[in-house]
């Protein structure tokens, strides 16, 4: 896949410590969730709650890690704050996060029929429209 691309043989000590930081943050259940949400495009933290099934100071808590280890960033709006991913690389490591784990199971990984992904992201913001009717 990165044929031809040689990595670098060490990784500065400041970078190690943010990716640290990001796996950490990824080792908790309802992060995982509040960023597969936020595939789909921003949400805010009521819309997460109710999307991960949990109360919002407790989500509004997990976003507040989140944003630390830089994953999500905020915009608001009047009184509402929206959170989204910070970048293309945080939606991709969630993806390929949710990928490799398809692969436990039986059968042809469901990622391996077309383009999981576009559908993935599809899907999350379909659902995000019908919450909203």
């Amino acid at each position: 896949m990165n044929a031809g691309i040689e990595a670098p043989e060490t990784i500065p000590d400041d970078e190690v410590n943010l990716i640290v930081e990001v796996f950490r943050m990824l080792a908790d259940a309802t992060r995982v969730r509040l960023l597969w949400a936020l595939t789909g495009g921003e949400l805010s933290v009521s819309e997460l709650a109710e999307r991960v099934g949990k109360p919002a100071p407790s989500v509004s808590q997990h976003l507040a890690k989140l944003r630390m280890a830089r994953l999500v960033c905020t915009r608001r709006e009047g009184t509402t704050i929206f959170y989204s991913l910070e970048n293309e690389h945080v939606s991709q490591l969630v993806a390929d996060a949710v990928f490799n784990a398809e692969h436990a199971g039986p059968g042809v990984p469901a990622h391996h029929h077309g383009d999981a992904m576009v559908r993935a992201i599809a899907r999350n913001r379909n659902q995000r429209k019908a919450t909203l009717r």
